[in-house]
């Protein structure tokens, strides 16, 4: 019987992050460091918190490979 999750190709695991139970971790998905992955994630996609919710969907890169973890190319607010 399988209790353990499915880590698919390209998927970036931030630090710390916890993945529990016999789900999926679809293909060039995301999670952020620190976060409690309890329901399967779809592929393409960004997860963050505790319980992890999806917070962004990306394009079709891998995350794992490219180690892009900017959710949006913005530049940071200016605090002067």
């Amino acid at each position: 019987m399988d209790h353990h999750p499915k880590v698919r190709r390209g998927v970036l695991i931030g630090a710390r992050a916890t993945i529990l139970g016999n789900i999926e971790i679809g293909n060039s998905a995301g999670i952020a460091a620190g976060s409690v992955v309890i329901h399967p994630l779809a592929p393409n996609s960004t997860a963050a918190g505790v319980p992890a919710r999806v917070i962004a969907i990306a394009g079709g890169a891998e995350p794992a490979r490219t180690m892009d973890q900017i959710l949006n190319e913005q530049p940071y607010a200016s605090f002067t």
